[in-house]
């Protein structure tokens, strides 16, 4: 079997994850690691027996010797990042958010195209177990044309504890959770054409905003609501959990707590548990997150083997990324914002 050679940028709380995502795949192999961070660097190659370590990318890329790059460094390096891979024409897979601003993403789309290289945005989301059955349900027809819908998660869960540098940036919760329930939202609502949100801060110890609800009218004719808040202080908490509902013209689609799944339609009701698998180096409550991680890269690898273009390519996600600074540029305005204003 030709194993694909791959090489981590970054090495820090969330790499781990992609590490072991990498590790579980047969027809892969990390063989370089770079962190500016002597320790990060030290710990991960430890662990997972990677000998070929840099605290400069650059160097990293000039010595060569890997397939693809996963890029799991935080947003302000991105696009540096990116078109550093561009040049030396290395397929990427960057973190999300894709960039610290759209203009930012599309020069980092419009590098990968000129390069002839494959981008991938890694957004997991929409790979979680639970999401994909609900896709499923819908494409099922069970409830008929879905003309309502809600993705959820709201949570008092200390996020800050293992990623303190997000109560320092002013944007937190829709740049950082939100882009996942608003790409959830594409992904079983079609693509959106106008939204209108609202954003509150209610933890004082922090610099952005914990709390934002977004109406999203999308080009299918349906309207759905995402809500996203880390200040809610609920009688059981349900961190990672996402909860969506949808209402169709024969039924409707329930995903709750605990990962169950009704579907109501006129052939009658299934209620199911869609729990995501615990893989062996998962641990509860992540291993929702973590099962996602191992799946969108074995898509990764499967589509770099076929040459097609991932799901969450670099073009995909600028729609995506595009719905986060029109809620943004909403919450900020108090006006609804029309997203092809954003794309051109």
């Amino acid at each position: 079997m030709t194993k694909f050679k791959g090489a981590l940028i970054g090495c820090g709380f969330f790499a781990v994850n992609q590490m072991h995502g990498w590790n579980d795949l047969a027809d892969v192999e990390i063989v370089a690691i770079c962190d500016r961070d002597p320790e990060r660097l030290k710990v991960v190659g430890d662990q997972f027996g990677i000998g070929r370590r840099y605290a400069s990318a650059e160097e990293m890329f000039v010595e060569g010797g890997f397939d693809f790059v996963d890029i799991a460094t935080t947003v302000g390096s991105h696009r540096a990042l990116v078109e550093l891979a561009a040049s030396h024409k290395v397929p990427a897979i960057c973190q999300k958010p894709f960039a610290p601003t759209l203009d930012d993403a599309k020069a980092m789309v419009a590098a990968c195209g000129r390069a002839g290289i494959p981008l991938m945005i890694h957004e997991n989301f929409r790979w979680q177990t639970p999401i994909l059955a609900v896709r499923a349900a819908l494409d099922s027809g069970a409830i008929g044309t879905p003309f309502w819908g809600r993705v959820s998660f709201r949570s008092g869960f200390d996020v800050f504890s293992g990623q303190p540098y997000l109560a320092r940036g002013k944007r937190f919760i829709i740049e950082d959770l939100g882009i996942h329930s608003l790409d959830i939202a594409r992904y079983l609502f079609g693509d959106a054409t106008r939204m209108t949100a609202r954003t509150a801060r209610i933890n004082p110890d922090i610099a952005g905003e914990d709390v934002a609800t977004m109406l999203l009218d999308h080009e299918n004719g349906m309207t759905s609501i995402v809500d996203v808040s880390y200040a809610s202080k609920l009688q059981e908490e349900p961190f990672p959990e996402t909860f969506v509902e949808i209402d169709g013209t024969t039924g409707t689609v329930r995903l709750g707590k605990d990962y169950r799944l009704v579907v109501h339609g006129p052939d009658g009701t299934t209620d199911s548990t869609v729990a995501p698998n615990l893989l062996p180096w998962a641990s509860r409550p992540w291993h929702n997150i973590q099962e996602s991680v191992a799946l969108i890269q074995n898509h990764w690898i499967e589509r770099l083997a076929s040459g097609q273009a991932p799901d969450t390519s670099g073009h995909d996600n600028l729609k995506t990324f595009a719905l986060v600074e029109a809620a943004y540029l909403s919450a900020e305005s108090g006006k609804t914002v029309d997203i092809k204003d954003l794309l051109g």
